[in-house]
């Protein structure tokens, strides 16, 4: 699922998520539509559609999850 369709499915618009992330609609409708962007702008925005974002590498058949969020929240 992309951030678009995430957003939608929280039935959220891009407006709603730009009053809350502080840019304007427009910057949302970019940010949906990078195939790239920042670890903390991917956290910004799945936060502000009420999710909780979490990074999970897969080796060996083993699933390991990263503690990157939290050691960004932590640093707030």
């Amino acid at each position: 699922m992309d951030l678009a369709e995430a957003r939608r499915a929280m039935q959220l618009s891009q407006e709603e998520i730009g009053q809350t992330l502080q840019p304007t609609q427009g910057s949302v409708a970019k940010s949906e539509k990078r195939a790239d962007m920042y670890v903390g702008t991917l956290r910004r925005f799945i936060e502000a559609i009420g999710g909780e974002p979490e990074i999970v590498a897969r080796l060996n058949g083993h699933a390991i999850k990263s503690k990157i969020f939290s050691d960004i929240s932590n640093r707030r």
